[in-house]
């Protein structure tokens, strides 16, 4: 089953990098796409838990869900994203 997540943060491919090898390196996720323009996370899985597990894994890596955090948690999103993405840079 396709789920479709709209989320924040996403800025580059070091973001990607580090969305899609999190997602995939959990057994409820089959495949992950990652749609840098329209800030979309779109995952393949078989679990039904499988949606909820993917909103988790990205709001743990600063990208959260979008409408789902606001204030002082969006502006620690983002700080999470910014280091998420340099660690895709360099892997």
């Amino acid at each position: 089953m396709k789920h479709t997540i709209e989320v924040e943060n996403i800025r580059c491919g070091g973001c990607v990098n580090t969305i899609s090898k999190r997602l995939l390196e959990n057994n409820a996720i089959d495949a992950v796409d990652v749609q840098i323009d329209d800030q979309i996370v779109v995952v393949e899985s078989n679990d039904e838990n499988g949606k909820q597990v993917a909103i988790d894994i990205l709001a743990s890596l600063g990208y959260p869900e979008k409408g789902s955090v606001e204030g002082l948690d969006a502006l620690k999103g983002k700080a999470k994203s910014v280091v998420s993405c340099a660690v895709g840079k360099m892997g």
